[in-house]
């Protein structure tokens, strides 16, 4: 079973990658672009076979140690 763990920082925290990200693009010549987010995507393959227990054990991943939950925001796909 494989999970993907998408990392983002939360609305309202500062993103310094991200804003660096938008000022190299406009310096490319891609003016249309006013915001950018940068965040991670984490990819896992996992043993179980139970898609319910397999989500709360990458949640309980995402708690411990993949997120900074205190600044950020995570979601998990099971597949």
């Amino acid at each position: 079973m494989k999970a993907r763990v998408h990392v983002m920082l939360k609305d309202g925290v500062l993103d310094p990658q991200g804003e660096a990200v938008r000022a190299a693009l406009g310096h490319m010549g891609f003016s249309g672009v006013e915001a950018v987010r940068q965040g991670k995507v984490i990819e896992l393959d996992l043993a179980a076979t139970d898609t319910a227990a397999a989500e709360a054990e990458v949640k309980a991943m995402c708690e411990k140690l993949l997120a900074n939950t205190v600044i950020e925001k995570y979601t998990v796909e099971i597949a």
